[in-house]
């Protein structure tokens, strides 16, 4: 048996991937493998089943910094996210993986799933969505304008609860009708919240993947998620089948033919090259505020009318 040592040491979403390709490693492979991980949230492979404690691995036969070069190639090859940390692990260890379930690899132990809502504590026991109405700070080209998501809260008031969540370190502009957890959840607390909720409204980011890995309460058809995306990273690479995933790419020149991948539309000042090569295309929104106009494309309505298609159908229902 091959002991393994994976490092990732990039963002959650990062290594949100990296879960799925050592469930499919293990899945082709059972039993040749031991397989250890040392990332940046290890608190994503709690209770998984095809991970040991690096302590117990000991001295591991393969130490691999794993990534997904598959990215620079995305705008036009027909894959996702998922298969560029897949694709890694195949060259680095000169393997073919097959390809398993069309997400990240979240476990649940069965304390996590069988306690209340966080919510309930803080007097809510019903329904509700989360919303990430904001995102980090070195990556402003992801934006929304913050009108835009509370004209969206507003629009459901009475009808859908909202949960404002986000990293303290990030740029979260406050909410009103909300419960604020910004910064008062860990991963593992978000992950939980996840499993409870019957939706997420974001941009392109960790939690949008795990909207997608988090598995699904008994008797809940689908999680929604509805990601406001622009065109900054190309459908194919980002979107999941449950997810309505709302781009603009093909409406712009600069995104005619896939994900512009410009990180800025705001510079930060902090000296990173990404200040050098902002969006093109920004559009001020409101005093101190711009955001790329492919963001500014999208409108609440566009947004309301993505969450109202989950109840349309009969996969969510209002119950306040």
């Amino acid at each position: 048996m091959t002991r393994l040592l994976l490092k990732q040491s990039q963002s959650p979403g990062d290594v949100l991937m990296l879960t799925a390709a050592v469930r499919d490693l293990h899945r082709t492979y059972p039993r040749r493998y031991a397989t250890a991980v040392q990332t940046s949230c290890d608190e994503l492979f709690e209770n998984n089943p095809d991970v040991i404690d690096r302590e117990a691995i000991g001295q591991p036969d393969r130490v691999i910094e794993c990534g997904y070069p598959l990215i620079h190639q995305s705008n036009w090859r027909p894959y996702h996210f998922i298969h560029g940390m897949i694709m890694f692990l195949e060259s680095a260890l000169r393997v073919r993986i097959s390809v398993g379930a069309f997400k990240g690899d979240i476990h649940l132990s069965d304390e996590e799933r069988q306690s209340p809502s966080p919510l309930r504590a803080l007097g809510h026991d019903g329904p509700f969505w989360i919303v990430i109405a904001g995102g980090k700070c070195d990556f402003t080209a992801k934006w929304w304008n913050p009108d835009s998501y509370q004209a969206v809260v507003d629009h459901f008031r009475c009808r859908i609860c909202f949960v404002q969540c986000g990293a303290k370190e990030h740029w979260h502009p406050p909410l009103t009708n909300v419960i604020n957890l910004v910064g008062k959840t860990s991963i593992r607390e978000l992950v939980r919240l996840v499993y409870h909720a019957d939706g997420v409204l974001c941009p392109v980011s960790f939690p949008m993947h795990l909207a997608a890995a988090v598995p699904l309460r008994p008797g809940q058809l689908s999680r929604g998620c509805v990601v406001i995306a622009g065109g900054r990273e190309p459908a194919q690479w980002e979107a999941y089948p449950a997810h309505q995933y709302l781009h603009t790419q093909g409406a712009m020149d600069c995104c005619a033919a896939g994900g512009c991948w410009k990180s800025r539309c705001q510079c930060v000042g902090d000296g990173d090259a990404k200040d050098r090569d902002p969006c093109p295309k920004p559009m001020r929104v409101k005093e101190g505020l711009s955001i790329p106009r492919c963001m500014d494309m999208i409108s609440p309505q566009r947004a309301i009318s993505a969450i109202e298609l989950y109840y349309a159908g009969g996969a969510l229902k209002y119950d306040l």
